[in-house]
């Protein structure tokens, strides 16, 4: 078996262990800043909620098909990347961008990771007006000079009380209230609240939160966000994420439950249609089927996803036509991969070729991803089913947020055995 890489020596966060110092600044790409990858530049757009206009969602496919390789893929952040790009069409695709609104700043482009509860408002269940926080977070965030130092990793979190985004570990995560049980009263009640059922703010993975005011809901995220930025000016670190620097800043007060983290059901909701896409990538046909069966706009979700609101219940069976899945109940329920090869050099094998072999037939389970290589670019948080690529097949182990199982090395034709039988487990 070749070695693989220290992950140390790469900066790459590996489940179990510590995230080292880091001596540079992030390379994550951005609209701006393209990626050199194998097959072509990238290109990273970030959508503050996941949110799309049908204007936005039709540049971005012509985009794709005039600069990159056709096709658009959705992230675990809810934001669009496109591939393939030619190595002289920065300035047009940014112009197309700022065209439709979708960069509306330079300097503060790659800091706009924004994820949203994609239902807030549409269900009836959670606070609606998690939407508008959106909006106002994004807003302030690019007016504000300092903002521009905070990694293009930093993560911002909006949950309208169901507990779905909460569970994704941003650096800052606001908590919507509710008028019964506190900040967890809808499907996913739990313990804990805020006083008189307000906002709470979390930072990191911390299992507290602390109470906001409100009417400062955006301004208490902004806050922590600058006070990390502070506290590692006067210590002298340098960190991309809350996480990597535990105690940096007061902990909450206010104990917070598990998370459900749970991603829209697929199909026909109350208020809104919702698909899912294989590996989170789709042509620029199937996104002008996601245009044509909108009511106006659509929102990305962080499950790679796409939920339409207010899209008419007919229009669901023209998008299983055009390849969207739209029903539960598949292998390919939570399953996700990093790029593989030919776009990723580091890997070491075509992993999504070989996961859609693994996913043809069996049922779900645990979130299961498929890494070419020790970076493990995408993985979920929480507990799911790591498949390393070896050079030489796979290796197949459980993680959990503080245990992993024993890893089990496989061949590609006994893959599919060995990941099902993972994501069953349930210790």
């Amino acid at each position: 078996m070749p070695p693989t890489p220290d992950p140390a020596a790469t900066g790459a966060a590996v489940p179990g262990r510590g995230v080292p110092d880091r001596a540079r600044a992030d390379v994550c790409p951005g609209a701006l800043r393209l990626h050199a990858a194998d097959d072509g530049f990238l290109a990273r757009v970030r959508l503050p909620g996941g949110e799309l206009t049908d204007p936005q969602a039709l540049a971005l496919a012509e985009a794709a098909e005039v600069l990159g390789d056709g096709a658009l893929e959705t992230t675990s952040r809810g934001n669009v990347q496109l591939r393939g790009l030619g190595s002289g069409c920065a300035g047009e695709l940014a112009e197309r961008l700022r065209a439709v609104g979708l960069l509306p700043s330079d300097t503060h482009e790659r800091v706009r990771n924004i994820v949203a509860s994609p239902l807030a408002g549409l269900s009836g269940q959670g606070a609606a007006g998690v939407r508008d926080w959106v909006r106002e977070l994004d807003a302030r965030l690019c007016a504000s000079d300092w903002a521009a130092a905070l990694s293009g990793k930093f993560l911002f979190a909006l949950d309208d009380g169901r507990g779905d985004v909460a569970a994704l570990d941003a650096d800052v995560t606001l908590i919507a209230g509710s008028a019964v049980g506190g900040p967890h009263g809808g499907p996913h009640g739990g313990p804990g609240g805020a006083p008189g059922g307000g906002a709470l703010l979390r930072l990191g993975r911390e299992a507290y939160g602390r109470p906001v005011e409100p009417g400062r809901e955006v301004a208490a995220v902004l806050d922590a966000a600058r006070a990390f930025l502070d506290a590692l000016r006067d210590t002298g670190r340098r960190a991309w994420h809350l996480r990597e620097v535990p105690g940096l800043l007061p902990a909450g007060t206010v104990a917070l439950p598990d998370f459900a983290g749970e991603a829209p059901a697929l199909g026909a909701l109350p208020g809104a249609l919702s698909v899912g896409l294989r590996f989170g990538r789709a042509d620029a046909a199937q996104w002008r089927a996601l245009v044509a069966a909108s009511a106006g706009g659509l929102r990305l979700t962080p499950w790679r996803g796409v939920v339409l609101p207010g899209a008419p219940a007919p229009h669901l069976a023209d998008l299983a036509g055009a390849g969207f899945r739209t029903e539960a109940g598949s292998a390919w329920e939570r399953a996700t991969a990093c790029t593989g090869l030919p776009g990723c050099a580091k890997s070491l094998a075509d992993v999504r070729a070989d996961a859609a072999r693994a996913l043809e037939t069996g049922p779900g389970g645990l979130p299961v991803h498929w890494s070419g290589c020790e970076r493990r670019c995408g993985h979920p948080a929480g507990r799911w089913v790591d498949v390393l690529a070896t050079g030489q097949g796979y290796r197949v182990t459980v993680n959990g947020t503080a245990d992993a199982s024993a890893p089990v090395d496989v061949r590609n034709e006994q893959m599919a055995g060995a990941v099902a039988a993972a994501r069953r487990t349930t210790k």
